[in-house]
């Protein structure tokens, strides 16, 4: 985003439509934990996902999995659900209780029925059965990211959340574009692009959008748990 120029009242504002709209301009690696007691596959991951997409940890015990998640929460975890005397049930349940939204996707030699449908009761994103393909392993991790808006930098994320917020509290209040641009002293351009998360608002717009909803703006901004 393009810094905003304060020298005048209105131009912070008017600076809105100059941002581009064409999505981030770069993106953020997504960080991936793999949990599996077997070395080879951890040294396979390594080498298979070492690109710029991904940064890729590897650990052999649940621990010193718990451990790097207090230091960095990682955006998606890889878990092998059979280590031997680890349970990966237990393991996904500590997981989740930490880490409610966390991407979790399973990975296993032995699947059976009763274990997929035991997982996905536990809220993981996607199940994967060894043997499997570079390619099926690439197309999961790429669902993930772009059911869970991953890879995405901070800005990118706050501005598509709160865009997202702001055309929630407008619908439910049955307001048009053109409503809230009446009410807001704003053009219908630039509340579409903030709706759209094209645009981050100005300080002066969000209290605008906020006086219109009747909303402090620190009500808003915890609202989208950013």
């Amino acid at each position: 985003m393009k810094p905003v120029d304060t020298a005048g009242e209105n131009v912070a504002i008017e600076s809105q439509t100059q941002t581009q709209a064409a999505g981030p301009s770069f993106q953020s690696q997504v960080e991936v934990y793999v949990l599996d007691d077997d070395a080879d596959f951890r040294n396979y991951m390594e080498d298979a996902l070492k690109d710029s997409t991904y940064s890729i940890l590897t650990f052999a015990l649940p621990d010193a999995l718990y451990a790097a998640c207090e230091q960095h929460q990682p955006d998606i975890v890889l878990l092998d659900m059979k280590m031997g005397e680890f349970k990966g049930e237990k393991v996904l349940e500590q997981l989740l209780a930490m880490y409610p939204k966390l991407c979790v996707i399973i990975i296993t030699g032995y699947p059976s029925l009763e274990d997929m449908r035991a997982t996905f009761k536990l809220k993981v994103f996607d199940y994967i059965s060894k043997p499997f393909s570079l390619a099926q392993l690439r197309q999961t991790l790429k669902n993930a990211v772009e059911k869970f808006g991953l890879g995405r930098t901070l800005q990118d994320r706050l501005r598509e959340r709160l865009g997202h917020r702001i055309k929630l509290l407008r619908v439910e209040r049955d307001w048009s574009l053109k409503d809230l641009a009446a009410a807001t002293k704003l053009s219908v351009s630039q509340i579409s692009s903030i709706e759209r998360g094209a645009n981050m608002p100005s300080i002066e717009s969000l209290l605008a959008i906020c006086r219109a909803f009747d909303k402090m703006p620190s009500e808003v901004l915890s609202s989208i748990e950013f």
